[in-house]
């Protein structure tokens, strides 16, 4: 008895710091898998004006820098088509995080609960273009003829169907999934126009301009209310300070914007109006 009551002191004495560390160890070792394996990934998806393959390779310097300057898991989502962005977008669930036209953008932050972020500064329109050696000078020489374009419920789908608003008096309008595809069509001789996002003509040659819709705020970046309010906070704060660090200067340049500034609901008033007659508005 006396032995038995020598040896369990000691065995207690003996093994109680290697069951403390194991289980602190073990704590530690799940409050790391769980922080790893179930922080919730922000999906950020852009506006289908250009193909998938081309929308990652232009787009994912912003991903990485909002990445790497809030700490939180962003991952770039593509969409094919507008048809299929707006079926997803009107869901509320896929999309996370926004970066697109100002009459979605107001959309959401109407209907969704979506919070403007920030947007690109200055305002943004569509071109109507033919190829070089085209001379039209008016949209109405273009009745019966094709033209490219991306669909509605697309910005340019839209601002086409208001510069041909008699339905008697129609151009014969090609669809294409994005403004790349359009151009490409002008250039195969197999549309004589395209309309597209008139800062794309910064980076295309050979193409003449006929007309230039009226201007709209430029693209905004929107939240929706899966996000909280504290990641919300963080990516603002990383989109309107970018220009004050190398890395967000280095990602500026790379998606060739000046910068971002603070936006809200105000700045897209009216915009959504738009949308009247698409189908699921």
């Amino acid at each position: 008895m006396i032995l038995a009551a020598k040896k369990n002191p000691e065995n207690r004495s003996s093994d109680q710091p290697v069951s403390s560390v194991s289980k602190i160890a073990l704590l530690v070792f799940l409050g790391l898998f769980y922080t790893t394996s179930y922080a919730k990934t922000i999906n950020f998806v852009f506006q289908p004006i250009l193909d998938p393959k081309r929308t990652i390779f232009v787009y994912q310097p912003l991903v990485d820098y909002l990445r790497d300057a809030t700490g939180l898991d962003i991952k770039l989502v593509t969409a094919v088509n507008f048809p299929s962005y707006w079926e997803t977008m009107k869901k509320g669930k896929e999309y996370d995080l926004i970066m697109d036209a100002a009459h979605f953008t107001e959309y959401r932050a109407k209907r969704l609960g979506y919070t403007i972020l920030a947007k690109v500064p200055d305002t943004v329109s569509f071109s109507l273009v033919t190829g070089e050696e085209e001379l039209v000078l008016d949209a109405e020489e273009l009745i019966g003829r094709k033209i490219a374009s991306m669909g509605s419920p697309g910005l340019g789908g839209i601002r086409l169907a208001q510069m041909f608003p008699n339905p008697l008096r129609q151009p014969i309008i090609i669809e294409s999934p994005n403004s790349l595809s359009a151009v490409e069509k002008v250039k195969k001789g197999e549309a004589i126009a395209a309309l597209i996002p008139t800062p794309m003509l910064n980076g295309i040659t050979g193409l003449n301009t006929v007309v230039t819709t009226e201007p709209v705020p430029h693209i905004g970046i929107s939240a929706s209310p899966n996000i909280s309010k504290e990641a919300k906070k963080a990516i603002k704060k990383a989109l309107i300070e970018a220009t004050k660090s190398k890395k967000g200067q280095k990602m500026l340049e790379k998606i060739n914007f000046p910068g971002f500034i603070d936006a809200d609901i105000k700045v897209y008033a009216g915009n959504a109006v738009l949308l009247d007659g698409v189908w699921g508005y």
